[in-house]
């Protein structure tokens, strides 16, 4: 692909096998996003630690299906490549699934020593980190020191799940980051610890939700706040007191099923930021493209063709 960028963006969490009993399906969010950018043209450094099992396997045949540099793929011989157990939503809407988050999985203990050399060497221009992969120690040991020695854009996709991702680790991670995506139910989470307030969401642009972003934006020295919301678009709050809303398509996409709207999301708005994209045309782009993710089934297409247009369009046009 031509339009390779030269700046790379470092990916760092967990790579794992969503089971959903009668297939697996490979996945993480930090994982969905490397490939996007890999399969749209952006040079990628994956930053994740895998088993020396099938899986593992499989892992690396992705790697080299998206191209993917594997210099920041770590392998651990005792502990299994993380997976994780997906229950579908049966209400024939395409709604959320449910996951089974298993623990004490490899890329629960990514080294920091070879993921900072990995990095180094990279020198990228952002790194992308999440919260699940830092609930055990050693991976949040090595992310602490990427982000020490990253002085780079910190952008934090922030994912709570219940029993794995505590208030104390969303509240180290929100310090450390420059830029913020989170859906509409992690900003009410946001608004309640830390802004102390309850609002309703319906309307992003009202006195109240803008000044409750100001106050997140100013407590944890953001840069931007992303709010991601589904069918209805998203909205960026920046720490000029910047408010941008994605137009909204002519026609609603195809729904599938919403696995990985949020990953497309980033990849994207990187993959702007990477190619120096207006703030608009990022956000719209970003948020076009994880509108036709919503309409396959599974967070990444099984066809790279999938990614044809986009490319063509967005670079070539």
């Amino acid at each position: 692909m031509t339009h390779r960028k030269q700046a790379a963006i470092a990916v760092f969490g967990e790579a794992l096998v969503d089971d959903f009993g009668d297939r697996q399906v490979l996945g993480g969010a930090p994982f969905n996003v490397a490939r996007h950018l890999a399969a749209l043209g952006q040079e990628a450094l994956m930053l994740t630690r895998i088993g020396q099992d099938e899986n593992g396997a499989r892992m690396r045949a992705e790697f080299a299906r998206f191209g993917l540099s594997t210099a920041g793929l770590q392998v651990d011989e005792a502990l299994p490549t993380g997976v994780v157990s997906v229950e579908r939503c049966t209400d024939g809407k395409g709604g959320d699934h449910r996951f089974t988050i298993l623990p004490h999985q490899a890329y629960d203990a990514i080294e920091a020593e070879p993921a900072i050399a990995a990095l180094a060497a990279a020198a990228p221009g952002t790194l992308y980190f999440g919260t699940l992969a830092q609930r055990e120690p050693q991976s949040r040991l090595a992310l602490t020191g990427l982000l020490a020695a990253q002085t780079a854009c910190h952008y934090l996709d922030l994912n709570v799940r219940a029993g794995h991702v505590t208030e104390r680790c969303v509240f180290a991670s929100l310090h450390a980051a420059d830029i913020v995506k989170v859906n509409e139910e992690e900003l009410l989470d946001l608004f309640g610890w830390y802004t102390h307030t309850r609002l309703r969401t319906d309307d992003m642009g009202s006195a109240e939700v803008r000044r409750a972003c100001a106050i997140l934006l100013r407590v944890f020295k953001l840069t931007g706040l992303i709010v991601t919301l589904g069918p209805r678009g998203a909205v960026y709050f920046g720490a000029d007191d910047a408010y941008h809303v994605t137009p909204l398509p002519a026609r609603p996409p195809q729904l599938a099923d919403t696995v990985g709207a949020g990953d497309a999301f980033s990849a994207v708005f990187l993959l702007g930021r990477a190619c120096g994209w207006s703030l608009d045309l990022t956000l719209a782009r970003a948020n076009e493209f994880a509108g036709a993710v919503c309409g396959i089934v599974g967070a990444v297409p099984a066809d790279t063709a999938f990614y044809r247009p986009f490319i063509e369009r967005w670079f070539h046009a």
